[in-house]
């Protein structure tokens, strides 16, 4: 069995959910309107790979034109919004862009993310993912959700390819 960090080298393309990934899981109501924070070193993370030319995809359940445009702010590539059935994404996103699972890091937190993270060449979760998704990741962030396991997880596939601390890293 090849371990998670051998993967990290193959990897080309970032899957992300987002409630439970990008979030920590807490939806806060406002005189009807919903707010969700996401963590500044994800958003770091996220637009620094972007800059070294890294696929960054989001497949949600949720419908946040918000978070959306921040998202793509960031450097993703697409976000999909009101995903019901995230392999189908994940499996339209390969399709579209002549990829292969094992160029692909998914990192989802609960049951509607199973069916992808146990066929992307890197299924990873945060340390509070619920148990049937940790039992099938190739590895579990030691962060929580929403507190910088994206991060984490980018932070690590550019390490391991020699792409993390260069000069462009310095530029927001």
């Amino acid at each position: 069995m090849t371990s998670y960090k051998e993967k990290l080298a193959h990897i080309t393309t970032f899957i992300f959910d987002v409630d439970g990934v990008f979030t920590n899981g807490e939806v806060l109501m406002m005189n009807g309107d919903v707010f969700r924070t996401l963590h500044s070193k994800d958003g770091y993370a996220v637009q620094y790979a972007s800059k070294l030319s890294y696929k960054i995809y989001i497949i949600t359940g949720g419908n946040s034109e918000d978070v959306k445009d921040r998202l793509i702010g960031l450097g993703a590539s697409e976000v999909f919004l009101r995903s019901s059935n995230k392999l189908e994404v994940y499996n339209k996103i390969k399709e579209k862009n002549k990829l292969i699972d094992s160029e692909i890091l998914y990192m989802g937190d609960d049951i509607p993310d199973y069916d992808v993270i146990e066929i992307a060449g890197l299924g990873t979760c945060p340390q509070d993912a619920c148990l049937e998704i940790k039992s099938i990741s190739d590895y579990i962030s030691p962060i929580l959700g929403g507190k910088g396991c994206v991060r984490d997880v980018i932070e690590q596939v550019l390490k391991v390819q020699g792409k993390w601390f260069l000069e462009e890293a310095k530029i927001w």
